[in-house]
């Protein structure tokens, strides 16, 4: 399903006030794609990125044509992983988050 403008809009106006908004949106999307949700990831990688740098400075940064970013992103795109990962490494690097992922050996499962 594609945003309205006027969604978009209002999401691009919360992330210029609200840092934790933006972070949430980028680990959301993170999340999702290691829950093997790549739709969604991609969707809320779109919305991260529409909303703060925009694609064509992440194209900029990443030596890509923001064009091609945005089909990779797309709902019928198809990035490799190593795609993937550079976009989300720059991200976490623009917002100035670090990811950690602490191994536990007591499991908790929830249903």
């Amino acid at each position: 399903m594609a945003l309205t403008g006027k969604f978009q809009e209002l999401v691009r106006q919360r992330a210029e006030r609200d840092p934790a908004f933006r972070t949430v949106l980028l680990l959301e999307a993170i999340e999702a794609l290691i829950n093997d949700d790549l739709a969604t990831s991609k969707s809320m990688l779109r919305t991260y990125i529409n909303a703060t740098i925009g694609f064509q400075k992440l194209g900029e940064n990443l030596g890509k044509h923001p064009k091609s970013l945005m089909r990779m992103l797309s709902a019928n795109g198809n990035p490799q992983a190593k795609n993937l990962t550079s976009i989300i490494n720059f991200l976490k690097k623009h917002e100035g988050i670090r990811i950690e992922i602490i191994e536990s050996s007591k499991h908790t499962v929830h249903s």
